[in-house]
C-alpha cells in the first residue's frame, strides 16, 4: 500500500475535492492510504504551503498542487508500486 499525503486546511473546498480524487483511486482499486495533514497545525507547513493547498505528496514528491492531477498521480504511484 502506498501512502500519498494530503496537505489541507479546514474549510478548502479544494482540498476536500483533492480527498475525494485520491479516494476514488482507491475505490478503483489502486493500493493507496490517504494521510490528511492540516497545515493550521505546523508554523512551517503553513508558511510553505498555504498558497499552494491542496497538495498531493507520494513517497517525499509532491506531484500536483491546487488542483489534483490524476493522471500524474497515477504515474508516481505506478512508479512508487514497482
Amino acid at each position: 500500500m502506498t501512502e500519498v499525503v494530503l496537505y489541507t486546511r479546514p474549510g478548502c473546498h479544494l482540498c476536500d475535492e483533492a480527498g475525494d480524487a485520491i479516494l476514488a483511486l482507491r475505490d478503483e482499486g489502486l493500493a493507496v492510504a490517504l494521510r490528511e495533514v492540516d497545515i493550521e497545525r505546523d508554523e512551517r507547513l503553513h508558511a510553505e504551503l498555504a498558497e499552494r493547498i491542496p497538495v498531493v505528496e507520494v513517497a517525499g514528491e509532491i506531484v500536483s498542487e491546487l488542483v489534483v492531477d490524476v493522471r500524474s498521480l497515477r504515474s508516481r504511484l505506478d512508479t512508487v508500486a514497482a
